[in-house]
């Protein structure tokens, strides 16, 4: 199966459109089109689960952003899915101290709860203050999860400043959103060639229990050309050179095993704002991160407008629909975190749930700031018989630097890279640092 594939689409038709609001949901549709001289080519977004050693039962799956359109003839996803529901108009009252602190504390047997709790803060908010050792509680019985003390203290923020906290009104939200779409297909246009490394940390878990046990480390080479897309490299398993077939191949995944993606780069948001896609999107809600504001929209692309895909074993191919959230920065018009679910997955197929959550931040490449991912994480659920097996990848994107034109990615190795700290190694830290306890006091010298 070929992981990384180039698909010409032909001529491009973006040029007329129009925004419309009904019902609160914003629709980007077509009003007429002239396709554009230039054919675009569309990257994949590939994930793959392949036997791995001791037997391990396989999984292999693909989400893949291709080019033309399809029809609809499955059912739509439902409850079947480990990821969160589309926002309800009723949040419900604000959750209280002792409702949280009882949920915090059936986390550790009950990892598949994170997600609820999660969302039950963002939906309500919170009705009491978070303390330093509210802080400690919740690093222990969640395993220091980023999420959920990220969530806990964006609630913590609108519950002392709501009127910061609260939505603009929906003909600003109209107009951010629009500033946005033009803006994230205009930097698409000017992305400059690059080189960046991924330190890939993989995980699996057994049921829908969520309860990641790690895999391995992979660390891998890729670069972007605008006339190419992008190619891969695999540098090291666990520390450890990988074979000389893994490493020389861009389908490494299919030589390695487990789960591999690709396309967290360009493709995925150029896709979601072109006016053909005919995505629908509502503003929900507010959060800051690092320290930009931002406003959260949720999206959702029909079946039969999608160009996303799910293969299995590479033997059995289907288009799906996706929803999700984006964070726009209300200065910069900028996606800074985008949300992929994917939606309308056919009942007998044994991929039941995937999602992509991608964290972009600004990057100096050549003396000029992009916008490109920070981190990224990928998670997988399917059937094997009577089993469901989930999968996760947590990958951190460093060293960005310009891809010379006379440079080939299979020429590239570690030393081309600058070296990193350990903080660099590492998830993002949390954002509200620990309370330091100041120095004792030095003794005069004798």
């Amino acid at each position: 199966m070929n992981v990384i594939a180039f698909h010409e689409l032909g001529a491009r038709h973006l040029l007329a459109y129009h925004v419309s609001l009904k019902g609160g949901v914003v629709r980007l549709n077509q009003r007429g089109t002239s396709p554009a001289s230039k054919p675009e080519v569309t990257l994949k977004y590939v994930c793959s689960l392949i036997p791995r050693r001791f037997a391990r039962v396989a999984l292999c799956s693909a989400l893949v952003m291709v080019g033309g359109l399809f029809s609809s003839s499955t059912q739509a996803q439902t409850g079947n899915t480990p990821f969160p529901q589309p926002t309800e108009l009723q949040h419900g009252p604000p959750l209280s101290s002792q409702e949280f602190v009882r949920t915090l504390y059936q986390l550790p047997k009950h990892p598949e709860e994170r997600d609820k709790l999660i969302d039950d803060i963002r939906k309500r908010g919170i009705a009491f203050p978070l303390t330093d050792g509210l802080r400690s509680l919740v690093a222990t019985k969640s395993g220091n999860d980023a999420d959920l003390r990220h969530t806990l203290e964006e609630a913590n923020r609108r519950r002392t400043n709501p009127i910061v906290a609260s939505l603009p009104p929906s003909a600003e939200g109209i107009e951010l959103l629009e500033r946005t779409r033009k803006a994230t297909l205009g930097a698409a246009e000017r992305m400059p060639d690059f080189l960046v490394k991924q330190n890939i940390t993989r995980y699996v878990a057994y049921g829908n229990t969520r309860n990641w046990q790690p895999d391995d480390r992979m660390t891998v080479a890729v670069s972007y050309r605008q006339n190419a897309g992008e190619q891969y490299k695999l540098l090291s398993v666990n520390g450890m050179a990988p074979s000389e077939e893994a490493r020389e191949s861009s389908t490494y995944g299919d030589k390695l095993g487990g789960t591999t993606s690709s396309g967290e780069y360009v493709s995925i948001l150029s896709e979601l704002f072109k006016p053909e896609t005919q995505a629908e999107f509502q503003m929900v809600d507010t959060d800051t991160l690092r320290g930009r504001r931002t406003i959260i929209y949720e999206y959702a692309v029909k079946r039969e407008l999608s160009h996303q895909m799910i293969k299995w074993a590479g033997s059995r191919t289907v288009v799906v629909g996706f929803r999700g959230r984006i964070w726009i920065d209300r200065e910069t018009n900028r996606v800074l975190k985008l949300e992929d679910i994917s939606t309308e997955i056919p009942n007998d197929f044994p991929v039941t749930a995937a999602s992509s959550t991608i964290d972009y931040d600004w990057v100096n490449i050549n003396e000029t700031q992009h916008l490109l991912p920070l981190r990224a994480v990928v998670e997988l659920s399917a059937r094997v018989g009577s089993q469901t097996i989930q999968s996760r990848n947590e990958i951190l994107f460093r060293g960005y630097r310009k891809f010379g034109a006379e440079v080939k990615i299979i020429d590239i190795d570690e030393k081309d890279f600058p070296s990193e700290t350990p903080e660099e190694r590492e998830p993002p830290r949390p954002e509200t640092p620990p309370v330091l306890k100041p120095q004792p006091p030095k003794k005069p010298n004798s």
